[in-house]
């Protein structure tokens, strides 16, 4: 390209942009500063909208510290009534009709129902746990035992045999009751002889459980939606939040995640100006909604952004000058670099943009561009030497399979044999060997579930049991959660066969392996442990320092180096905080523990 200067219009016309002056101060000055105001004032928008986002947040989320707590008190609260055998006895004799006299009434009270009396008074967020009878043979004590026509009195009777939770209902226990908003928890009482014997109420006001649904806070409605599709609101109720919080609660409970605290979910509605923020709340059965109204926030946003944009064109107006003597010199590097890119479009990868020693920004940028290619040119000298690799390991793979099959295919045959020979446990041992071969031959994927491994441990302990005259058993209690996380691939059974090897196999004698799993929040842990010889102290701490390559591991069958190699391939794969650890006690057991994260991961080979 012609190094000599370039007209303002000159340069526009050879590159075909065919604007005029005022385009060029338009495009170059008022356009980057509009985008640069823009950007300000955009940020300033979202920082609004994120503090008010992370405020909502962090008061929902101590909603949901003192909503669990609530829950915990109600749950805890009808268990103990529950486990009440004294007031069980009780319902039970209501149901049968047995009397009881005077002087039992007074006893029952004194040591029964005054305790439970004093449980719910030292617990200040409840309302009452009652207790009612299925039948009105019984001397009613208040505020914890009730015959039956009591409880046809509640709004809730209907759910006395089913249970559940009841929302937003009055008490109607007495005449002269209230009409505070309470919730409550129904829970019918069973015995395994009678039946249904009477039902226990554990009410809260709502007010306690939900207190943003009565407080008066500026801009903010917060109602609850039940899973059946109620939305209840308290003294703030605003119809225009419904529609919302039903969303909102359909789409929280679809998601809502088994086994976790309550989830919490808060977003910004550009259209309505508002943060919304869910919980769903899996043992109340629904959602707690929070809509914020942060218009007026925003608003003083909006009125600085327009005093700015009114004093950016003044002031772009006196620079437009100054701002056209200095494009010239700009965009001429600029354009070289252009230049470049487009021949490098073509299939030129050999041109390169003159460097002139310049250390502006467009200096800069031809000096990166020139790097760029650089690199590009590297890295398809490399792809073509990786694909040369990857069909050679195709063709390796390839020769794998076809041996895998014909070891497959001769052990069908071999099981075949026995099968007509009626030799049915070398069958069940053919079948066994075969699938170890099947799993260990079969490394399409570095990881698998952690069931796949149990599978194929199995299959080894199946194997191996042939060679003893006693038997090693093996016990699983891992979750299903855990059953579908990934590990790396033979990462366990090389743990199973050192138990056997180090720890059982000198003993002689039955024995059982157990396999746990333990969730322990993001992560979880696979615990193995045997009844074998175990170790003492000294080996116990040779074993981790060679696990941990603090001492070198060499060869041998007892040095430590199957562990090691675990060790290392979980480290690889998950990260540093994960790994295998051991204790263990002489005579008595060892037991590893292989720590790897929780995930949602369910890829198989």
């Amino acid at each position: 390209m012609s190094q000599k200067p370039k007209k303002s219009w000159g340069l526009i016309n050879f590159q075909k942009l065919n604007i005029r002056l005022t385009g060029i101060v338009l495009l170059f000055v008022i356009f980057p500063v509009a985008i640069l105001g823009g950007i300000v004032f955009y940020n300033m928008e979202q920082s609004t909208v994120r503090e008010n986002v992370s405020f909502t947040r962090a008061t929902m989320e101590r909603r949901r510290d003192s909503i669990t707590n609530n829950v915990d008190s109600i749950n805890m609260s009808t268990q103990f009534f529950l486990s009440n055998e004294k007031m069980n006895t009780l319902l039970i004799d209501a149901a049968v009709g047995n009397e009881h006299t005077t002087r039992e009434w007074i006893d029952i009270y004194q040591s029964d129902v005054a305790a439970l009396e004093r449980l719910i008074n030292n617990n200040p967020v409840l309302g009452g746990v009652r207790y009612y009878a299925i039948s009105d043979n019984l001397q009613e004590m208040m505020p914890v035992l009730f015959n039956n026509s009591r409880l046809h009195r509640q709004e809730w009777a209907d759910m006395a045999t089913s249970g559940g939770w009841i929302f937003n209902y009055s008490d109607r226990l007495f005449d002269n009751s209230d009409f505070t908003p309470m919730l409550a928890l129904i829970t019918p009482v069973m015995d395994r002889q009678y039946g249904n014997i009477g039902t226990i109420e554990a009410n809260m006001s709502m007010k306690i459980m939900f207190p943003s649904m009565y407080e008066d806070v500026p801009g903010e409605t917060s109602c609850f939606v039940t899973d059946a599709g109620e939305t209840i609101f308290g003294s703030n109720e605003n119809a225009g939040v419904s529609e919302i919080a039903l969303t909102v609660s359909e789409k929280m409970k679809d998601e809502a995640p088994e086994g976790e605290n309550p989830r919490i979910t808060t977003s910004y509605d550009k259209s309505q100006k508002s943060v919304i923020s869910g919980m769903y709340i899996p043992e109340l059965g629904g959602t707690l909604v929070s809509v914020n109204d942060i218009s007026e926030s925003l608003s003083q946003v909006y009125r600085l952004r327009n005093n700015y944009v009114i004093g950016m064109i003044l002031i772009l107006a006196m620079m437009a000058f100054i701002i056209n003597l200095l494009v010239n010199h700009v965009l001429k590097k600029f354009y070289e670099v252009l230049g470049t890119i487009r021949q490098v479009r073509n299939g030129n990868l050999d041109i390169r943009t003159v460097e002139d020693g310049r250390n502006d920004e467009m200096g800069e940028l031809a000096h990166q561009v020139n790097r760029m290619l650089d690199n590009i040119q590297s890295l398809i000298n490399e792809n073509i030497q990786r694909e040369v690799l990857v069909k050679d390991s195709q063709l390796r793979a390839l020769q794998n399979q076809i041996n895998a099959h014909f070891i497959y295919n001769v052990l069908e045959s071999v099981k075949m044999m026995a099968e007509v020979d009626e030799e049915y446990v070398i069958s069940d041992a053919i079948t066994s060997l075969g699938k170890l071969l099947r799993y260990s031959m079969k490394w399409s994927s570095k990881t698998v579930m952690v069931s796949e491994e149990l599978e194929y441990i199995k299959d080894y302990m199946a194997l191996i049991n042939l060679r003893f005259d006693y038997e090693i058993y093996l016990s699983l209690n891992v979750p299903d959660e855990i059953m579908r996380q990934s590990i790396p691939k033979m990462s366990l059974q090389p743990i199973i066969e050192n138990a056997i090897i180090h720890g059982i196999e000198e003993l002689a004698d039955d024995t059982t392996i157990y396999v746990k799993g333990i969730p322990d929040g993001d992560d979880c842990t696979i615990e193995i442990t045997d009844n074998g010889r175990g170790m003492n102290d000294e080996e116990l701490e040779i074993l981790r320092k060679k696990i941990t390559g603090e001492i070198k591991a060499g060869g041998g069958s007892s040095n430590g180096i199957g562990l090691k190699n675990v060790q290392d391939r979980i480290k690889v794969e998950f990260g540093e905080k994960y790994g295998i650890s051991v204790a263990a006690l002489e005579g008595c057991y060892t037991k590893v523990c292989v720590r790897i994260p929780m995930k949602n991961d369910t890829k198989t080979d």
